[in-house]
């Protein structure tokens, strides 16, 4: 039987191999026998001792993805040549570009069964990245005059739990048409806070993910 004796490389192996299993079979039709056919030896023990389950295995993978995404908000956040504004726009559209989200709509994670996946997502929403990302800009959007608000914490909280959350059709399940209406309503609240930052190529955009997840299902 394989060995490995650096606990971080198994950890890697692991989630090398759930991640792409994720991606080619889909997070509910994977199971843990799944990923320990593809570790090359390693035994079902090497799995759980590492993860409790593969709940656990997904959020670490999912972690991994959010990690990235971060990394990319604090290039925007720290752009000296954009305003408030202008940065707000840069970030959505950055953030539904990306080559990654057609993985994640292609994984599917189920969020009304996977809660520990659900609760990781708005801490991270609320805890990490409304104050870390978006309410610097808000706050710089404020002082240069692009972004009006007397509420800089509660707005950047909002967007984001819209954005992530109420339009996320892995978590309401909504359907193609649905995910439109609600981006919709997205744009018009936006645009009542005097922010036009979704044009047309994104809601495409949002409408092809939207697309994705529909067939993985």
């Amino acid at each position: 039987m394989a060995r490995n004796k650096h606990p971080e490389e198994t950890v890697h192996l692991i989630l090398d191999v759930a991640y792409r299993l994720f991606m080619e079979k889909g997070y509910e039709h994977t199971s843990i026998q799944d990923i320990v056919d593809h570790l090359g030896g390693l035994s079902k023990g090497a799995i759980y001792h590492h993860f409790k389950s593969k709940e656990d295995i997904l959020v670490a993978v999912t972690d991994q993805m959010t990690a990235e995404s971060n990394q990319m908000l604090a290039v925007i956040r720290d752009r000296l040549d954009l305003n408030g504004k202008e940065k707000l726009k840069t970030i959505f559209k950055e953030s539904i570009s990306r080559p990654v989200q057609d993985d994640i709509f292609t994984v599917a994670p189920d969020f009304h069964n996977n809660p520990k996946l659900l609760f990781s997502l708005l801490h991270d929403t609320i805890e990490e990245v409304a104050p870390n990302y978006i309410l610097p800009i808000i706050k710089q959007g404020i002082s240069d005059g692009s972004i009006e608000t007397d509420y800089p914490e509660q707005l950047a909280e909002l967007i984001l739990l819209v954005a992530n959350v109420w339009m996320n059709p892995m978590i309401f399940g909504s359907s193609e048409e649905e995910s439109y209406r609600k981006f919709m309503v997205f744009v018009q609240m936006m645009q009542g806070f005097g922010l036009d930052i979704i044009d047309g190529e994104m809601l495409e955009r949002l409408r092809e993910l939207a697309s994705i997840y529909q067939k993985s299902k």
